[in-house]
């Protein structure tokens, strides 16, 4: 029986290799392509130097691969290495002299790595490679990890560094057949002498089986040999720690809702990316291990049994696995017998129940899921027969063709130096990558390149009309491709080729009809085109900036948002009236007006010394924003634009601005947002920077854009502060009718606001007698307004006598006192220190005027500790006065002391006591315990309110009698009362 070819015996070596640049150039091929058994005659039959070559030459010559299987990531540049990657470690090992005796056998190497520290280690470390691959490793550090530890590393770039050092044996079975018996027995006695613990039971095994004639082993030629390399039927490929990666990813996917294991599993995927790259066999072998583990996730049993979507990290990972058996099946590097195992594995796996489906949603087919209703299947002091053809998208789809298409016309346009372009984020800095237009394979009648399809597949994918999809995880993925396609076309330098095949595809998706997104016929859940048509304007607007803006315009559509029937002319279709109200909830809706809101921004920006492009862009805003929030941010940024610090304002722009804030007031006035204020502030602002005549149309037409509170506090104070009127001193009859605009704003939003308005209009009216007048009538007749109006009336009169008016201060409170009520238990009413204020003023003012306010106090307050307080304040000197003033030069009483048991207080001393007294059996009725010492507190100041009164005493005396008969059952509280009070 003829042996395996690893188990064939060969001839002998001398020690050292000295080159030969013939020999080795034929060696290098045949160590490439073929094992030993391949090279036409018997390997021991071969010249020695051949021999020696070809061993030489099939260790591995590039130190990529071994990067490659040494770290998850990208490497920085040398002076920024990382020296917890094991490939920068094991480099930093080698360059410090760590590696020693280094031995190559055949096609096993073997060296000591020591590793510096307290104390220094060293690690056995042996290779076994086979064609230029590292095919299996080992080393005495005992690395669990799914790449080759640094101490591999190390022993592999020293082996490829310094391989004229290296010690050079052929396979061992060719130095054992140039010995006789004796030597034989010598090596083999010499052998087991020195490993006697660990090889000794199994040379007996061996020597027995030997011994016997019949035995397995000596019916097969020859022996094996692990330094002779593999034998063709092996497989050649690159070490993988199998077990180790099916153990990390379940270990990753057991954290999946940490950031650090979800970046992980990102990078593990790029490591499969790159292998595929590289055309590395393992790239599939990784995959399929990671799948399996993807597949034993415990939690896809559970969604599946609660009928739950999965977490969104979750399906971000299943999508990138899906999108690399993409790869892995079509590559067109693949065998065919491998592609149908690949298939067949894939449909296996999809055929388990726990697989979940590429939306990562389980509801529609979860055990617990409820059947379909008939509505939701037709829908479905509707859709199908209504909806546009392409329901399903080439952007955000699972397969994700036209990032594959793309992705592979530009790599094949990269200069052979160059790497594959990174992923660059959309609105961020992006590098031009310098690619070359290589021909399309087998000619092309246009003469297009590579690169000008890869643009043009692009355009026609992003320009495609196609549904929203359903669900938030999908929608999301959808922004998300394509912005990511979108930066790729970043990178591209636009030269005359290229812009040459951006405005055909342009012109194209404007005619494109109903599979264009930007076709004069669009549907109402169609996606918008707003981030893509950013991205053409901004290409295109150097080369034709009329085509730049007729994409930008059309695109500005927003149809899920547009009115059901549109208006005469309007390009957009409407939908059956039965389907308005269904269409499929929009998660991503706001991020969609903000990328319309963007596009509009570059537009007015651009168009800024242009009148003709700037109304139409507004007009273009005007129909098609609908967000106020929106609206306003391109009303800023459009006046930002118009007015540059060091250059005159663009009037034009800067109307627009105004204009465009004018409609945000009039989309707010009825739902009033928290940012009101703001723009309020801002368009008043607005207005200044394009002058009189603006601010006086604002203030004419307050009554369609603000509130009458906005108007008076806000646009008129604003209109004629100092700083705004400063502005116009030049013309004082612009500053007068500013003034008088602002005036008779003020009066109308009075008489339409009065408890809001009346103190903004007095104030802004003060310097004009017969505006102020009749602001002030205003006020009088609005008395009676409703509730509520005492405390605007208060507010007012007290202004008046700040300002020294105070018979209209004393009017107005009398106004006040008469809408006011305050019961029995208010004492903390808000409008206590109103009235307080209102008699303090009555008191200093004069008798006849205290004497009018005791009625209406009487009448309007109920609270007896209130009353009492009244009582005491009037009972002192008034403000501001000497009791000393006789009531001889104060003809109308002012100055006079009054006492409490005369007139006008006496009345209010009766009311105090009779509330005290209706308020004592009112807390009686149910009165707890714990509120004992809270009455008995109560009474006490009672008591000094009756003791204003000359028999106060005897009135009080007789009302704790009747209080102690009366409630004679509350034993303890009485008690307390007799305690007190006697």
């Amino acid at each position: 029986m003829e042996p395996p070819a690893s188990k064939r015996r060969c001839p002998g070596l001398t020690p050292r290799y000295q080159p030969d640049s013939l020999l080795d150039l034929s060696a290098k091929k045949v160590a490439e392509t073929w094992a030993f058994e391949q090279v036409e005659e018997r390997f021991s039959r071969v010249p020695e130097p051949v021999q020696k070559r070809i061993v030489f030459w099939s260790f591995p010559r590039s130190e990529k691969e071994i990067c490659m299987y040494s770290s998850l990531g990208y490497h920085p540049p040398e002076g920024e290495r990382d020296s917890r990657v094991p490939f920068n470690r094991g480099l930093q090992l080698l360059q410090s002299g760590a590696v020693q005796r280094v031995l190559q056998v055949g096609f096993h190497l073997s060296g000591s790595v020591t590793e510096p520290g307290e104390p220094e280690r060293t690690y056995q470390v042996s290779i076994s490679f086979d064609r230029c691959k590292i095919t299996s490793v080992s080393c005495g550090c005992e690395n669990r990890d799914i790449f080759y530890c640094a101490h591999v590393v190390a022993l592999s770039l020293h082996r490829i560094r310094r391989a004229r050092t290296v010690e050079l044996r052929l396979p061992i079975s060719e130095t054992l057949s140039q010995m006789n018996r004796d030597q034989l027995q010598k090596f083999v006695q010499y052998l087991i002498s020195e490993h006697h613990t660990e090889v000794l039971p199994t040379a007996q095994r061996l020597a027995d089986e030997i011994l016997q004639l019949g035995s397995e082993i000596n019916r097969v030629h020859g022996a094996p040999d692990p330094t002779a390399g593999a034998g063709r039927e092996d497989d050649n490929c690159w070490h993988l720690d199998e077990e180790q990666i099916q153990e990390q990813v379940k270990q990753l996917l057991s954290n999946g809702g940490y950031y650090g294991a979800s970046k992980q599993l990102q990078s593990m995927f790029s490591k499969v990316r790159e292998m595929l790259r590289m055309r590395d066999s393992n790239g599939a072998r990784m995959l399929i291990l990671m799948t399996e583990q993807f597949l034993e996730d415990p939690r896809l049993a559970l969604w599946r049994q609660q009928g739950a979507g999965m977490t969104d990290k979750c399906r971000q990972l299943w999508d990138e696995l899906g999108a690399l058996w993409v790869c892995v099946v079509l590559s067109p590097h693949c065998r065919s017998e491998e592609r149908e195992s690949w298939l067949e594995l894939l449909r296996r796996w999809n055929a388990m129940d726990i697989c979940p489906l590429e939306e990562g949603n389980y509801s529609l087919e979860g055990p617990g899921a409820q059947p379909q209703s008939s509505s939701a299947s037709q829908e479905l002091q509707m859709k199908g027969s209504t909806t546009l053809t392409n329901l399903e998208g080439w952007i955000g789809h699972p397969l994700d063709p036209i990032g594959c298409l793309c992705r592979t016309f530009l790599e094949a346009s990269l200069p052979e130096d160059e790497g594959p372009a990174p992923y660059q984020e959309l609105g961020g800095e992006q590098r031009k990558v310098m690619y070359q237009h290589v021909p399309v394979p087998g000619g092309c009648p246009s003469g297009e390149s590579l690169l000008c399809l890869a643009l043009e597949v692009a355009l026609i994918g992003l320009g495609q009309q196609r549904a929203m999809p359903e669900g938030l995880y999908a929608q999301d993925k959808l922004v998300r491709s394509e912005e990511q396609i979108i930066g790729i076309l970043g990178t591209l330098d636009m030269g005359d080729r290229l812009v040459q095949v951006l405005r055909k595809q342009a012109m194209l998706l404007l005619e494109g009809g109903p599979f264009s997104g930007f076709g004069e016929v669009i549907y109402r859940e169609s996606v918008p085109m707003h981030t893509f048509a950013r991205f053409l304007f901004t290409a295109l607007l150097p080369h034709d900036s009329d085509l730049a803006y007729r994409v930008a315009l059309r695109a500005m559509r927003l149809p899920v948002l547009e009115s059901v029937i549109p208006p005469h002319g309007s390009d957009i279709m409407p939908l059956d009236s039965m389907l308005t109200s269904r269409f499929p909830r929009w998660f991503i809706l706001g991020h969609l007006e903000t990328r319309q809101c963007e596009l509009a921004s570059a537009m007015l920006t651009t168009a800024k010394g242009d009148p003709k492009w700037l109304h139409t862009v507004l007009a273009s805003i005007q129909q098609h924003i609908h967000s106020p929030a929106l609206l306003f941010k391109l009303a800023q940024d459009a006046c930002k634009t118009a007015t540059p610090p060091n250059n005159p304002p663009d009037t034009t722009l800067l109307n627009i601005s105004l204009e465009l804030g004018l409609q945000v007031m009039r989309m707010t006035l009825t739902t009033l947002t928290w940012r009101r204020r703001e723009m309020v502030r801002w368009l008043v602002s607005c207005a200044t920077e394009i002058g009189a005549q603006a601010l006086i149309s604002v203030m004419q037409n307050w009554y369609t854009l603000f509130t009458p509170i906005e108007a008076t506090s806000i646009v008129a104070v604003s209109c004629t502060s100092p700083a705004t009127l400063l502005r116009f001193s030049q013309d004082p009859r612009q500053r007068e009718e500013l003034c008088s605009c602002a005036r008779a704003l003020a009066l109308q939003c009075a008489m339409k606001d009065p408890q809001s308005c009346a103190l903004p209009a007095l104030t802004l009216c003060e310097k004009d007698h017969t505006s102020f007048e009749a602001a002030y009538q205003i006020v009088l007749d609005s008395a009676n307004s409703g509730p509520g109006a005492h405390s605007h009336l208060f507010t007012v009169a007290r202004y008046m006598e700040h300002r020294g008016l105070p018979m209209r201060a004393f009017t107005l409170a009398t106004l006040a006192l008469s809408n006011l009520t305050i019961g029995f238990t208010q004492d903390s009413h808000p409008a206590v220190s109103d009235v307080l204020w209102a008699c303090s003023l009555a008191h200093s003012l004069g008798k006849v005027e205290l004497s009018t306010v005791v009625p209406l106090v009487i009448q309007s307050v109920q609270c007896a500790p209130v009353l009492s307080d009244i009582i005491r304040r009037c009972s002192l000197a008034p403000p501001g006065l000497a009791q000393a003033l006789s009531a001889a030069n104060n003809p109308r009483g002012r100055g006079t002391v009054p006492r409490a048991d005369k007139p006008p207080l006496c009345q209010l001393l009766e009311a105090a006591v009779g509330a005290y007294i209706s308020t004592t059996h009112s807390r009686l009725v149910h009165i707890s315990p714990r509120h004992y010492g809270e009455f008995i507190e109560f009474l006490a100041k009672a008591r000094d309110t009756f003791l204003l009164a000359p028999d106060g005493h005897l009135q009080f005396a007789q009302f704790l009698d009747n209080l102690k008969q009366t409630y004679k059952g509350k034993k303890k509280l009485m008690l307390l009362v007799r305690e007190r009070f006697g």
